[in-house]
């Protein structure tokens, strides 16, 4: 009788390990406990440094500086000789081009150096570098159903998520390891019909200030499988 009860709690183990017991809210919540188990993203203060590489265009140095209690932000990249700098402070955005706030408009419109520019950048980055977390945001739909498919050659749990029409129209699938729950990579759809958008495939991992984040991202079309980009936490 010791032998039957202890097989089936490790059977009921092995069944809740593989999602089939998981919301997709439970999912998404042990994922992540495991990036960030002491829940400091909402607080975090720190900065990511980043080469990004483009098959179609040279290497880019970007650093980017968060303080998510204060939502300040700061991009600085290094493009050519030129550096580039983005800013949002107390409500407030404004640019340098090369350490000066004295930028002619032809600079400007030649480097993107604008508002609607900065803010599109704050909402790439915080999005990208705060998953899973920014999954809790408003505006997200977290569908209840955890699937189970392959991935890159491992087999994962996935977790569909759509947004609110104000947030945004993409259809995401997000995948995760079923060990640990550790996000693995993720793909976007505009319309899945068509096989359109994109895959991002996650490698390694870099904690800063207790968030364990990717240390590699690399994005692919999802018709065709082409490179479009890698990103590395340095």
């Amino acid at each position: 009788m010791q032998k039957t009860i202890t097989f089936c709690i490790v059977l009921l183990s092995l069944v809740h390990v593989s999602g089939q017991n998981l919301t997709g809210k439970q999912l998404l919540q042990k994922s992540i406990e495991y990036h960030d188990p002491q829940g400091k993203w909402p607080t975090f203060k720190g900065g990511l440094h980043l080469l990004e590489t483009r098959p179609d265009g040279p290497d880019r140095k970007t650093h980017v500086h968060l303080n998510n209690k204060t939502a300040y932000f700061e991009l600085i990249q290094h493009r050519d000789e030129n550096e580039l700098v983005h800013v949002l402070e107390n409500g407030q955005c404004f640019q340098l081009l090369n350490k000066s706030r004295n930028i002619s408009e032809e600079e400007r419109k030649q480097h993107q150096l604008n508002c609607d520019r900065t803010y599109l950048l704050r909402n790439y980055y915080l999005y990208l570098w705060g998953l899973p977390m920014k999954l809790k945001d408003p505006g997200t739909k977290v569908h209840d159903e955890v699937g189970k498919t392959e991935f890159q050659g491992k087999q994962v749990l996935s977790l569909k998520v759509t947004y609110d029409e104000t947030v945004g129209k993409d259809t995401w699938y997000f995948y995760f390891n079923p060990g640990n729950y550790a996000l693995t990579g993720y793909r976007f759809f505009h319309d899945e019909s068509q096989n359109d958008g994109e895959y991002i495939t996650l490698e390694g991992e870099k904690t800063i200030k207790g968030i364990r984040f990717p240390q590699t991202r690399s994005w692919y079309y999802n018709a065709d499988d082409k490179l479009l980009g890698t990103d590395s936490l340095k």
